[in-house]
């Protein structure tokens, strides 16, 4: 089913918000924690805690709005988060003090709900009541877009910039894709009686609680190379100089990788083309740990942009298409245990790589992560196989 103008408008919106929120406010930090490592006091320790602190803002907006019903208010916060993506992120040029650095990327953490959950949400939410395709690969690609615009953007001013002043150029360059988010996402609209009425019946508790295990398993995975990748490639026995390089190939990787997902998505079923995206992100996790080399490090970098995507896409989707009447909702509760995740990995790879000199303890950890995450899923599949295409995935009752 062709898209109408208002459609497209509506998606480009959504495709804006996760471009401000997650790849500018939140996925900056990637390319600028090795900038910000070389020209500022900040230590390997404290830079994991600062990615450990974006990610707790991330859980906390995240149980903010699995706490919510109502869809006016979620628009709201929505509003709210687009603000707060453009002031923290400008504000971290502003000072050098940890703890100001570190409320900072807790309310950029925060702000990257809006994008990535609630506007998934308000997406969703309009494509199920102009009876459109409910697939969300074409929003998701906002967030590989977002990985390319920070990556081009700091590998574009870091000649002529310091680290202060990148920030705030970050933060202008975010005003672009805030006027389109703001102005063509539509207020949601509240499902009517017969809408409710033709949706299927939610899955049971055991089929979400399998569902959130495999997540928090993927968080691991996610979050270490989101983190650090950019920071392993630049150590001086890596390819010192690549790093925004790598970034931007992890951007131009994910940016398609959904509409992939999506096709593979409509012949495997839900839970096998899971599993197929988390085998594939374990080898993008472990080829850095057995080559350093340049081609290493793109394969790598190709293979995560393409995997970690397609895990938030096909898991979000999924989970939407289960719980239509309020799906950010749902969204949020799922999200908790991937933000759960994401609070406690970066951390404790800060610490690895302060005691061993590299990450690929933290990376074998990773791996092992997402390899239970595997298990869980077939776990999931056996107990009740997913239908194929883009169905919902049920247990008996």
């Amino acid at each position: 089913m062709a898209y109408s103008t208002q459609a497209w408008k509506v998606v480009f919106a959504g495709i804006c918000s996760l471009i401000l929120t997650v790849g500018l406010a939140r996925f900056a930090y990637t390319p600028m924690l090795a900038v910000m490592r070389d020209q500022t006091w900040l230590t390997e320790v404290a830079g994991g805690w600062l990615a450990t602190f974006n990610y707790a803002g991330y859980m906390s907006g995240a149980l903010l709005a699995a706490t919510i019903k109502r869809l006016d208010i979620k628009f709201q916060l929505y509003r709210l988060g687009l603000l707060a993506a453009l002031l923290s992120t400008a504000a971290m040029g502003m000072t050098d003090n940890v703890i100001a650095w570190g409320i900072l990327r807790y309310i950029s953490g925060m702000s990257s709900v809006a994008g990535l959950l609630i506007s998934s949400g308000l997406v969703l939410n309009w494509l199920l009541q102009h009876n459109q395709r409910l697939e969300l690969g074409i929003h998701f690609a906002g967030m590989g877009l977002g990985i390319v615009v920070s990556g081009l953007a700091v590998a574009a001013l870091l000649p002529l910039l310091q680290w202060g002043e990148l920030w705030l150029a970050l933060g202008v360059l975010g005003i672009l894709f805030f006027i389109p988010a703001w102005s063509w996402m539509p207020m949601p609209v509240t499902l009517d009686s017969r809408q409710q009425q033709q949706q299927s019946p939610p899955p049971e508790r055991r089929w979400m609680l399998l569902m959130i295990a495999s997540y928090f398993c993927a968080g691991f995975g996610y979050v270490i190379s989101a983190t650090f990748i950019v920071e392993m490639v630049e150590q001086p026995s890596a390819q010192a100089g690549s790093g925004s390089l790598i970034w931007i190939v992890v951007g131009l990787a994910a940016a398609p990788a959904c509409f992939i997902w999506d096709q593979l998505n409509r012949r495997l079923g839900d839970i096998p083309t899971l599993m197929l995206a988390y085998l594939l992100q374990i080898i993008s996790i472990m080829l850095p740990v057995f080559s350093q080399s340049l081609p290493a490090y793109l394969l790598c970098a190709v293979l995560y942009g393409v995997t970690f995507m397609g895990i938030v896409s096909l898991t979000l989707t999924l989970i939407g298409r289960c719980y239509p009447a309020n799906p950010a909702k749902a969204m949020a509760r799922l999200t908790l245990s991937y933000g759960a995740a994401q609070i406690i990995a970066p951390a404790i790879t800060g610490y690895i790589a302060s005691a061993t000199g590299q990450y690929s303890g933290a990376l074998w950890m990773a791996a092992a992560m997402m390899t239970l995450g595997i298990g869980l899923l077939v776990m999931l599949h056996r107990l009740q196989p997913a239908r194929r295409g883009s169905s919902i995935v049920r247990t008996s009752q």
